[in-house]
């Protein structure tokens, strides 16, 4: 399958196992590519001021940008999630003294932080976890509530092709089959997705499948449904709450959107006056 991009849990486990199972599988499905935590650093380096990730999960993009030495304030809405960016950010190589993690359990449609920030991020597809409309307009607009006068907020979502989407017919795919040396187990993961054309959104269900070897296989399941966005829908939000665009890429290089491209990332500042 042209792949069901990784995207952020969206919290609410039935229960605190399976809740922590899924924390753990987010963490397995990007072990092998990150590309986008270099972006964030750059953006990082180019300011000394605080930093504020809303739909932080593990903390991958949070914790290293913390250990650059930067003070960090992580938001995300499931326990389970920021238990693991928790235990990421004590086992992090950082300089002593340098450099702060604060994790809070909070929605980033509502959260009204005490302070602001000089980069705020929603990184890779979490705003299209959020209902369309009204809740992806309170995303933005937590962020720029967030924002210093000179600060950036930076969006990244995925932008599927036709090519993707006709795949969104509900078949079952196995996405792959990696070693979880935390357990000392093998897990693999199958998507089945469903497009509705009419709403540009998708039911999408993840089966994560864990054994050992010559064991009996046990079952985790998560659901999701994805509301995509065009670029016109995004820059049309991200207006609404009176962020200004300053930048349309489609790649984490910043290379300009293009026919081709599969990613919208939007770089932003407040709008003046």
């Amino acid at each position: 399958m042209a792949e069901v991009n990784p995207i952020q849990p969206a919290g609410g486990a039935t229960n605190d196992a399976a809740g922590a199972a899924l924390a753990r599988y987010y963490d397995l499905d990007l072990a092998e590519d990150q590309p986008d935590v270099d972006l964030y650093r750059a953006l990082a380096a180019a300011s000394d001021g605080p930093i504020l990730e809303l739909g932080a999960g593990t903390g991958r993009v949070a914790v290293p940008l913390a250990a650059a030495g930067r003070d960090v304030v992580a938001v995300d809405r499931d326990p389970h999630m920021l238990e693991r960016a928790r235990a990421r950010w004590a086992a992090a190589s950082h300089p002593a003294g340098r450099g702060s993690l604060e994790l809070v359990e909070a929605d980033m449609t509502d959260y009204r932080p005490g302070s602001r920030f000089d980069l705020v991020l929603i990184a890779l597809n979490s705003l299209l976890l959020l209902e369309r409309g009204d809740a992806q307009r309170a995303a933005l607009e937590t962020m720029a509530l967030s924002l210093t006068p000179h600060g950036q907020a930076v969006i990244d979502v995925w932008l599927p092709t036709p090519d993707d989407l006709a795949l969104y017919d509900g078949r079952s795919v196995l996405d792959w089959v990696r070693r979880d040396e935390e357990l000392d187990e093998w897990v693999s993961k199958s998507t089945s997705a469903i497009y509705y054309s009419a709403s540009n959104s998708a039911d999408v269900t993840a089966f994560f499948d864990a054994w050992r070897d010559g064991g009996p296989a046990r079952r985790t399941m998560r659901r999701d449904r994805i509301a995509f966005v065009t670029v016109g829908e995004l820059t049309a939000l991200v207006a609404s709450v009176g962020l200004v665009v300053d930048t349309i890429a489609g790649d984490y290089d910043i290379n300009p959107l293009r026919d081709h491209s599969d990613r919208i990332v939007l770089v932003c500042r407040r709008r003046s006056g």
